[in-house]
Order: C-alpha cells, then structure tokens, then sequence
C-alpha cells in the first residue's frame, strides 16, 4: 500500500516539476512496463560497488540521471536530497539512487565524492564512465528519472 500510494506521489511530483514523457514517445529504449535494465559494479561516493539486485528489497527503486555540471540538475539536488530524506532511509521500503555518466571533471567520482560528503546526501551516488547504464535506460537528459515498482517495472520516467 505504501509502495503503491509512493509511486503514485512520485510520479505527480515528477509530472509537476519536469513536465510528462510518454513511454515509446521520447525514449526508444524503454517504455511504461518494461523490466529494469541490469547493471553491476558501479562505483559509488561511498567507496562501495553498487548493483541493480542490492535494492532487491526495496518495493519501490528512483533512480535518477543527474550530475553537477548542468545547471538544471544542480538545481534539482535539493529536491532530490527531500525525497532520499523523506522516503529513502535505512529501513524504508524505497531507495533512490543518483547516477552521472558524464565524462567531464565536475562529473566524475572524485568531484561527485567530494560533492557528496559537502551535501551529505542521503541517497548513494553512482558513476558510470561507460556510460552504459545511461545508454540501457535511453536516458538522455539531466535530471532525468525512472521509477521501477518492487517487480522492477517502469512505473515512470521522464
């Protein structure tokens, strides 16, 4: 029920701020409904590897696009940091989950590390040099966002 009533507070949130992507629309990778892309070994502000099946217990999975070199996205940090705070803690049944792909110096692990431990965020932050995660979700844009329900189907994205 909580999970449900989330994912339906999330997506409304998400409308709000961003605007509405229709699935097939704008992303030709993934639409509504289709299974989460796999991922493993993403190296995270905390030191530690990250996987797509660490999270196998929450029921619902934010993962959010971002880095620090957009301004749009740098704007988005608060917003994102309330929602980890609000519904991601230890023992919730969400997780939200930061990732950049970018190639630059401000995106990369070292600054996002020190960006992190500045902000003390509450939400692992992930990077990913390859930029395959990116490339597996159609993500394009930053912020960009895709909720996945406890199956690990998209519920949203835009």
């Amino acid at each position: 029920m909580f999970a449900i009533r989330f994912v339906r507070w999330c997506s409304l949130t998400l409308v709000l701020c961003a605007g509405v992507v229709h699935a097939g629309e704008y992303n030709e990778v993934l639409s509504i409904g289709d299974a989460a892309p796999v991922w493993s070994a993403l190296p995270g502000t905390d030191g530690k590897e990250h996987a797509l099946a660490d999270f196998k217990a929450k029921s619902v999975l934010v993962l959010a696009f971002t880095c620090v070199s957009c301004p749009t996205a740098v704007d988005y940090e608060p917003r994102l940091q309330a929602l980890a705070e609000k519904y991601a803690g230890t023992d919730s049944k969400v997780a939200v989950i930061a990732v950049s792909v970018n190639k630059v110096e401000a995106d990369q692990l070292p600054a996002l590390t020190k960006r992190a431990k500045e902000k003390s965020f509450a939400f692992p932050y992930l990077y990913d040099e390859s930029q395959q995660i990116a490339k597996k979700h159609g993500a394009i844009f930053t912020p960009e966002f895709y909720v996945f329900d406890q199956s690990r189907k998209l519920v949203y994205m835009g």
